[in-house]
């Protein structure tokens, strides 16, 4: 797999789209709409299940796949629903717009305007796709790591969910994962082409391999050999068969200073709790608990006052934990310095291209997210601090040097979620943790306040 940290003569992002947006290009180069100047905006209507907040994770991403966006001979060959003047387009198309946008590890809100791509109808609307399948997969990963972070409560999480998705997505959720604070990721795709710290010691298959001659299990056997492979640090599944003989055993051949055991299966308060009674019994007072076994940021809160050491999270984390998108929208907000807007019930949206500030207390934490229109002069809150939440990432389709290792980023994540109140960080369903509100738009950006 090629990697995405540097550019690709190969690789080409182009097709990964709908055709409806090659055929929408095709009738403006038609009609002579093509090169109208306009504005696209990322947004959300809402966070998913009633969440608090949302984490913007993508971004790199979008904007590698932007670079890479062009058309190659076998693919423009495969088009024969378009013309000779849309296929002379596409064979020379390059991105030479702006991209604005929210930078990745931030948190956003419903309506906050995540990112904004402007330039030509033609050159914009055909990167719909792309940017939405990444940002809204990312981001439902990343929101929803974000809240079992928190529910961890400083303990590590470790990303296991490879095998309960997309082969290559397993790679970008592992990434997503990793952006929201979780410690180490199970992929090696992703521990390769990311840089994040790869995880795992052994499956039940492992043990189920050592038998003794007459069939029956040697779990004894099994740990023997992980330990000479690996060292006593290694972290020893004790649960193929009888839990407190596993430890037992475990102890036994590892001994004190075992690295770990991981549990996989039953009531795992109630597990841990005990098995923590037993290490400690035979003097393996710094042995770690890990447990796995379908754990959501619920499953994880309510083992906060049990004695787990490190989690493992899989099905739950690669799937958004219910939610897999996050429902963000690709919208045309101008044409030739004109708002438009989609009007449609339940769909409220406003005009118009913008920026975004966040308005916080002395104290650090964040009042009100703060809309207004892009060529605007920043707006102040009496008694209040801003900061803008928008970052100028492409210009005349060329990066600039506003970009941010992931590291970079996850750092930053870390730093936002402090600035949440309180109650922000609830796991219940409720109104977001703070308001979005929008400033400046004439009457004519919107059918009517949807706030």
């Amino acid at each position: 797999m090629t990697s995405d940290n540097s550019p690709s003569a190969t690789r080409t992002t182009s097709f990964l789209t709908d055709k409806y947006e090659l055929t929408m290009l095709q009738a403006a180069l038609r009609d002579g709409t093509a090169n109208r100047q306009c504005t696209f905006e990322v947004f959300s209507r809402k966070l998913p299940n009633e969440r608090r907040y949302g984490v913007v994770a993508g971004t790199e991403r979008v904007l590698r796949a932007v670079r890479d966006f062009r058309f190659t001979e076998e693919q423009l060959a495969t088009m024969d629903f378009l013309d000779e003047q849309a296929l002379d387009y596409l064979r020379n198309y390059k991105f030479s717009g702006q991209i604005d946008g929210y930078r990745e590890g931030d948190l956003y809100f419903p309506y906050s305007p995540i990112l904004t791509v402007r330039g030509t109808f033609a050159e914009c609307v055909i990167l719909e796709t792309v940017i939405l399948s990444i940002m809204n997969a990312d981001s439902a990963v990343a929101s929803a790591a974000a809240r079992m972070v928190t529910a961890a409560d400083g303990r590590p999480i470790i990303e296991m969910g490879s095998r309960r998705t997309h082969e290559y997505a397993a790679v970008t959720a592992a990434r997503a994962a990793y952006l929201a604070g979780f410690q180490a990721t199970s992929n090696m795709e992703a521990s390769f082409r990311y840089g994040i710290p790869a995880s795992g010691t052994s499956a039940h298959a492992w043990t189920l391999l050592h038998i003794n001659e007459d069939g029956t299990p040697n779990e004894k056997a099994a740990f023997q050999a992980q330990v000479d492979s690996l060292g006593p640090s290694t972290t020893l599944l004790v649960d193929t068969y009888d839990i407190t003989q596993g430890v037992q055993t475990a102890v036994e051949v590892a001994g004190p200073e075992l690295g770990g055991v991981r549990i996989d299966s039953g009531d795992l308060g109630a597990l841990t709790r005990r098995v923590r009674k037993q290490l400690d019994d035979l003097g393996a007072y710094n042995t770690k608990i890990v447990v796995s076994s379908d754990l959501d940021e619920f499953a994880i809160a309510g083992l906060r006052g049990d004695p787990v050491d490190v989690y493992g999270v899989g099905t739950s984390v690669v799937t958004g934990s219910g939610a897999p998108t996050a429902g963000m929208v690709y919208k045309l907000v101008e044409v030739d310095g004109h708002p438009v807007f989609k009007r449609s019930r339940g769909k409220a949206m406003t005009g118009g291209t913008k920026c975004a500030v966040r308005a916080y207390r002395e104290t650090g934490v964040a009042v009100e997210e703060i809309v207004y229109p892009f060529d605007a002069e920043e707006p102040k809150v009496n008694g209040l601090t801003t900061r803008s939440l928008v970052y100028p990432f492409v210009r005349d389709g060329e990066r600039t040097d506003q970009e941010f290792t992931l590291d970079e980023s996850r750092d930053y994540l870390a730093a936002q979620i402090e600035t949440l109140p309180w109650e922000g960080l609830a796991l219940s369903r409720d109104e977001p943790a703070i308001n979005t509100r929008f400033t400046g738009f004439p009457e004519t950006a919107y059918e009517k306040p949807h706030r």
